[in-house]
C-alpha cells in the first residue's frame, strides 16, 4: 500500500537524520510505548519507541545474536525480550546494527510495567552518559463496562481521580526533570497542539478502523496496516501524523470502493491477538491459498481507534489519561476481554490467534471470553521479537492445525 510505503520511507529518513543530530551531540530519548511521549515532542528532544526499535532488530534477523551478547553480559536474554533487544542492540558490532544503531540516549524512561521491564530502563540508567526516570503502573478498580464508549470524554471517570492525581503528579516531576538537564521549558499550549493533533489523528483511525470491520472481502493485509498506522502513531502530535492518517483512511476507501481484495477466495477471517511477529511478516499471508484464510485484524490499528482520544482542558492531565490506563485496555480483564470480544463480533471473525507473551497479564481471560462468544481461540506462547522462541514454538505448522480442525469454513 501507498500509505506503509511512504510510513517506512519517512521513518527511515527521520532515524537517519536523528542518528546524524544524536552523534552531533544533540540529546535523544529511548522511551517505552507506554511513557508520555508527548511531553519530549512538545519539548523538542528527539526519541525513539523502544519496542519499534526491537520490531526493526526482530525483522532485520539481529535479534538472536543481540540477545547472545546480552546473555555474555550476565543479563537474562529470556525474558520480555521486546523491552531488552534495544538494550542489547548496543552490544552489536557496529557492522550487524540495524541502519547503523541506535545512538546512546541521554534520557531512558517507561512505566513500570513490572519487575523486568523497570530492570531494564535501570540497566539502561547504568550505561555512561544515560539517566533512567520510571513512571508508576497503577491498577484499574472497579473496571467500567464499555470503556471505548466513554474513555475520550469521561475519563476522570473510567480511571478515577485517584490514579490520574498519581500520574499526572509524577508527568509534571518529568517535566521537571527534564527541563533542569535540558536548559528548556515546557510550552504547555504548545503540549495542548501536540494533544489536539493525537486526537485527530485518532479520529482517522477510528474510521479506517470501522472501514476495514466492515468490508467484505478485506481489502488490506495487516502487515501493511500495522506500518501505516504505527510509524505515524511514533510521531503523534505532529501535522505529517495527522495527514499520514487520513491518508490511509482515503486509501483504504478507496480500495473498498473499487472491489479490491487480498484475497480473492477469503473464506475464513482470522484475529490476531498479540504484538506483531516481527522476524515473519510473511505468517500473515502464509494461509491464503491452502484455506482462504485472512487475518483481517491487529491490535495497532484497533487501539489506535479506541484507546488513544483524550479530550479536555488540561493538557498534562490529559495526557496522562491517555497513558495511565493502556495496559488495562489492552491487556486486563474485563477491560481487554470485553474489547476484544467487540472487536471480534465487529469484524466477523471466524477464529483468533493469540500470542501470549511472558508479560501480557490476563491472557487466558480474554481467550476465555471469545471462547464463551463462539469464537475458537489457538493460544501460542511466544515471544514475538525473539525468532528464537518464535520458530520453537512452531506457529505456522500450528495454525494449520488450528484452520483444519476448529475453523469452520477453512
Amino acid at each position: 500500500m501507498r500509505s506503509a510505503t511512504a510510513a517506512t520511507a519517512f521513518q527511515k529518513q527521520w532515524f537517519a537524520e536523528l542518528t546524524a543530530g544524536a552523534r552531533a551531540g544533540e540529546q535523544i530519548a529511548v522511551l517505552n510505548a507506554d511513557a508520555p511521549h508527548e511531553i519530549f515532542r512538545a519539548l523538542g528532544i528527539p526519541y525513539v519507541v523502544s519496542q519499534w526499535w526491537a520490531s526493526i532488530i526482530s525483522a532485520k534477523q539481529a535479534g538472536p545474536a543481540a540477545l547472545t551478547l546480552l546473555a555474555r553480559e550476565g543479563l537474562p536474554d529470556f525474558s520480555q525480550q521486546y523491552d531488552a533487544l534495544p538494550l542489547a542492540e548496543q552490544l552489536l558490532p557496529g557492522s550487524e546494527r540495524p541502519w547503523g544503531g541506535l545512538p546512546a540516549p541521554a534520557f531512558a524512561v517507561a512505566e513500570r510495567s513490572g519487575d523486568v521491564t523497570a530492570k531494564i530502563f535501570e540497566e539502561w540508567g547504568r550505561r555512561p552518559g544515560t539517566e533512567a526516570f520510571l513512571l508508576s503502573r497503577t491498577g484499574g478498580d472497579p473496571a467500567p463496562d464499555r470503556w471505548w464508549e466513554r474513555v475520550a470524554h469521561d475519563w476522570e471517570g473510567v480511571f478515577g481521580t485517584p490514579r490520574l492525581d498519581l500520574l499526572q503528579a509524577e508527568i509534571e516531576e518529568l517535566i521537571g526533570w527534564l527541563e533542569r538537564r535540558t536548559g528548556r521549558r515546557l510550552d504547555r499550549d504548545r503540549l495542548a497542539e501536540i494533544m489536539r493533533l493525537g486526537n485527530e489523528q485518532a479520529e482517522w483511525n477510528r474510521r479506517t478502523r470501522d472501514l476495514i470491520a466492515a468490508a467484505r472481502p478485506t481489502p488490506l493485509m495487516v502487515s501493511d496496516s500495522i506500518p501505516a498506522v504505527m510509524v505515524p502513531q511514533w510521531h503523534r502530535g505532529t501535522a505529517w501524523a495527522v495527514e499520514a492518517a487520513r491518508a490511509l483512511y482515503h486509501e483504504v476507501a478507496e480500495r473498498v470502493d473499487g472491489g479490491a481484495a487480498i484475497c480473492p477466495q477469503e473464506r475464513v477471517r482470522l484475529m490476531w491477538i498479540g504484538r506483531g511477529l516481527w522476524s515473519d511478516l510473511d505468517l500473515y499471508r502464509r494461509f491464503h491459498d491452502e484455506f482462504g484464510a485472512v487475518f483481517v485484524w491487529s491490535m495497532y490499528l484497533a487501539i489506535a481507534a479506541d484507546g488513544y482520544a483524550r479530550y479536555g482542558d488540561d493538557p498534562v492531565r490529559a495526557l496522562a489519561a491517555r497513558f495511565v490506563g493502556f495496559t488495562d485496555q489492552l491487556y486486563m480483564p474485563p477491560w481487554s476481554s470485553q474489547w476484544y470480544v467487540k472487536e471480534a463480533l465487529a469484524h466477523g471473525v471466524d477464529g483468533v490467534v493469540h500470542l501470549v507473551a511472558d508479560d501480557t497479564p490476563g491472557a487466558g481471560f480474554i481467550s476465555e471470553a471469545l471462547e464463551a462468544a463462539g469464537i475458537p481461540v489457538l493460544e501460542i506462547r511466544a515471544n514475538n521479537a525473539d525468532a528464537r522462541s518464535s520458530r520453537e514454538a512452531g506457529i505456522p505448522d500450528r495454525i494449520a492445525t488450528f484452520l483444519r480442525t476448529r475453523v469452520a469454513g477453512a
